[in-house]
């Protein structure tokens, strides 16, 4: 634990993920929410819990931290286009971010950070786990690092908002709208470096990415399937286990992460506000 003048931090993890207390969102003064961002750039994910918020001060909290991204694929809440509905109800079977990944590497601006709200969660399931990519990087060896700062991936939005996803139920029952707006293709660096605090991450991710920027998509399977499996090992994960009312922000330029979808028949629904980010580079400018 490591407390502050105002907030207490409670770390998740030995490699990410805080917890901060006696914070109220709806009344954020500037000294606590400077705490709360020194903790997001160390720890990557936080979480807030026992949060009464309404739309309008879970817009304000984003807009500190950035330009809202108006999501193009998720059902926004009614009245708010800047709030997309995560949503699953009792009677589907899938879910949304089911896979593990980073929202928006399709763009050539990839999103900073996302936040979900939640307002609707199961009795038991339905947690989120998170990735570090900027650990998952140091833990390589010291000629994976090498060969990776060389190559750039292709990323794109086709395979998985597209039309060829016009059969998956979150597309028939309305929860992923606009498969004609799946159009986005981005190349970046398979190694970054963090533009806000400079820690060098790993930039690629099982849904978005499609291969090596060079390679043929089968030549690039192999080395990106290992990527996978290294970046998912569990010293490199926290859990956030979530309850009406609970926060959660995490940054997409050095986490991955995943909804797990352990809790058929029952309702979960989240509001999320995704912000948008810088161009992303090898080296810091």
């Amino acid at each position: 634990m490591a407390k502050s003048s105002t907030c207490e931090v409670n770390p998740l993890s030995g490699t990410l993920g805080a917890e901060i207390a006696g914070v109220d969102l709806s009344e954020l003064g500037d000294q606590q929410f400077s705490e709360i961002r020194k903790a997001f750039y160390r720890y990557q994910v936080i979480s807030f819990r026992d949060q009464d918020i309404t739309p309008e001060q879970q817009i304000a909290f984003a807009t500190r931290w950035g330009t809202i991204n108006v999501n193009r694929f998720f059902r926004p809440m009614d009245g708010y286009p800047m709030i997309a509905e995560v949503r699953k109800e009792p009677d589907q079977r899938q879910n949304i971010g089911e896979d593990w990944h980073t929202d928006h590497s399709y763009d050539t601006k990839p999103a900073f950070a996302s936040m979900l709200y939640a307002k609707v969660v199961p009795a038991v399931g339905g947690d989120t786990l998170f990735a570090s990519m900027c650990a998952a990087y140091d833990a390589l060896s010291d000629g994976m690092q090498h060969m990776l700062s060389n190559l750039t991936a292709r990323h794109s939005s086709r395979h998985v908002f597209g039309y060829s996803m016009q059969d998956a139920e979150s597309r028939r029952t309305g929860r992923v709208v606009n498969p004609d707006q799946a159009v986005q293709d981005a190349i970046h660096p398979v190694v970054i470096t963090h533009p806000r605090y400079g820690r060098r991450a790993l930039y690629v991710n099982p849904d978005f990415t499609v291969g090596f920027e060079g390679w043929t998509d089968e030549e690039s399977k192999p080395l990106l399937e290992y990527l996978y499996q290294h970046a998912s090992h569990p010293q490199f994960t926290c859990r956030v286990s979530w309850a009406k009312g609970s926060l959660v922000m995490w940054d997409n330029r050095a986490t991955w992460h995943c909804a797990l979808n352990d809790y058929h028949g029952q309702r979960r629904l989240m509001h999320r506000i995704t912000v948008e980010g810088e161009p992303l580079s090898r080296d810091v400018n």
